[in-house]
């Protein structure tokens, strides 16, 4: 383990998944998800090493059914929702990456962010068009620029992995949460995840 918490040479893997490194599969990414990584990966090169990239079936693209049908934690999973608010004629649009124990605390945390009257979620058609990625797919990696892009802490946990979305509902990405908090451009907010229930 580096002295930054990120194993520099396994790619992870979770349960009876095949991963492989995903900047060797674009097929399996939506475009600005893998032009991303290739810029991120020019800037580090730790990222064709850490992230990983798994074929899946699309009708199990939700994250509690892929779950149950692979055995996987429901910890490792995060979640990313995309949500807007408006400030005077100025639209505020923010992605909430939360762990799927939890869920993204968008009336209180995520609206003071974004510093917005009100905050609420993106509607699908608005998400998948101006994202260009699958809902049931969307992900931090690879969001229109001018994005806020807001990541809990407690997906951030040294030597924790995070799988989250490909932008492409037959797909899934796994890398250490950690790495994660090193995209650019992203916010570690601590509390942003409040428990479900």
């Amino acid at each position: 383990m580096s002295h930054d918490g990120i194993d520099r040479l396994t790619l992870p893997t979770l349960g009876d998944l095949d991963w492989v490194p995903a900047t060797t599969r674009p097929d399996l990414l939506a475009p600005s998800v893998a032009e991303a990584l290739a810029r991120w990966t020019a800037q580090d090169p730790r990222v064709a090493e850490q992230v990983a990239v798994v074929e899946i079936d699309p009708d199990l693209a939700d994250t509690a059914t892929l779950n149950a049908a692979h055995d996987l934690p429901p910890a490792v999973s995060a979640n990313c929702v995309l949500v807007a608010g408006r400030r005077g004629g100025d639209e505020r649009i923010a992605a909430a990456v939360v762990r799927a124990t939890t869920r993204a605390d968008v009336n209180t945390r995520v609206r003071s962010l974004l510093d917005v009257r009100k905050a609420s979620f993106l509607p699908m058609d608005r998400a998948v068009v101006e994202s260009g990625m699958e809902y049931g797919g969307i992900t931090p990696i690879g969001l229109p620029e001018g994005w806020r892009v807001l990541l809990d802490a407690a997906v951030a946990t040294d030597g924790e992995a995070a799988l989250i979305g490909s932008g492409l509902r037959r797909s899934k990405l796994l890398l250490p949460g950690a790495l994660l908090a090193r995209l650019p451009g992203v916010e570690l907010v601590e509390g942003l995840g409040v428990p479900v229930g």
